[in-house]
């Protein structure tokens, strides 16, 4: 058997630099055998998990500061947003007021138009009142009551009628018919024989007179003024006026 030279004398001879020595290739040793036991998987996530953790950290503090800074955007949006709609109701109540003067200007344009022109009326109409001669009375004419006067009448009313005839034709045939006599009957020719004798100053048959009566004058066939209208009226359908009669008509 060799001999032991480790003796108990020896052991306490190490020091305690030798000791230190020992526990560090101890140390190195378990280490080697736990990194040989892990995966490789499992290495990368041990190495890795350090950096995630000191990411996961870091990142807390951003989002807080994230979600600060849009609630801030947000409320100074709607600031901007209040703000527009406010400048815009205020345009939209400027326009609305300034439209409605515009109207009223308008209305009392038009109001001092009309009010004008009423008082420019109502001067002028002053103005020809003020101007206008005072109309004298018209005295009605009169006639004579006699030949003459039934004449004058009667070219009168058949001017007024458009029933043509002179005074010369007039004087003429009622000379020929009944010598001026208003009252003048024929009892002897042919109409007398029909029972419709010749009447008045111009001898006028009823038929003729009824037929011809000139409107405004006496329905009395010997009425003077009658009679000659009546029969001038007659003598202007058929002959084309008293005038062109010159016998018994």
């Amino acid at each position: 058997m060799p001999k032991n030279f480790l003796t108990r004398g020896h052991s306490r001879a190490l020091t305690k630099q030798h000791k230190i020595a020992i526990a560090g290739v101890g140390a190195l040793g378990v280490a080697a055998l736990a990194f040989s036991a892990v995966p490789s998987s499992a290495e990368t996530i041990t190495a890795d998990a350090p950096a995630a953790a000191a990411q996961v950290q870091y990142a807390t503090q951003p989002v807080k500061d994230v979600k600060t800074t849009l609630t801030s955007q947000l409320a100074t949006e709607t600031v901007k947003l209040d703000a527009f709609a406010a400048k815009k109701q205020a345009a939209t109540e400027a326009a609305a007021k300034k439209q409605a003067e515009a109207q009223a200007k308008q209305k009392a344009a038009a109001e001092a138009a009309k009010k004008a022109a009423q008082e420019r009326v109502a001067k002028e109409a002053a103005s020809r009142s003020a101007q206008r001669l005072p109309m004298q009375p018209v005295a009605a004419k009169t006639y004579t009551n006699n030949l003459d006067g039934w004449i004058r009448e009667a070219l009168d009313i058949m001017k007024s009628k458009g029933i043509p005839g002179s005074y010369h034709g007039l004087h003429k045939n009622i000379m020929r018919e009944s010598s001026g006599n208003p009252q003048a009957i024929n009892d002897w020719d042919i109409n007398a024989i029909n029972g419709i004798p010749s009447k008045g100053l111009l001898q006028v048959i009823p038929p003729t007179f009824s037929a011809y009566h000139v409107t405004g004058t006496s329905w009395n066939i010997y009425d003077p003024v009658a009679n000659i209208t009546a029969a001038a009226n007659y003598a202007a359908d058929k002959y084309g006026s008293i005038d062109n009669v010159n016998s018994a008509y």
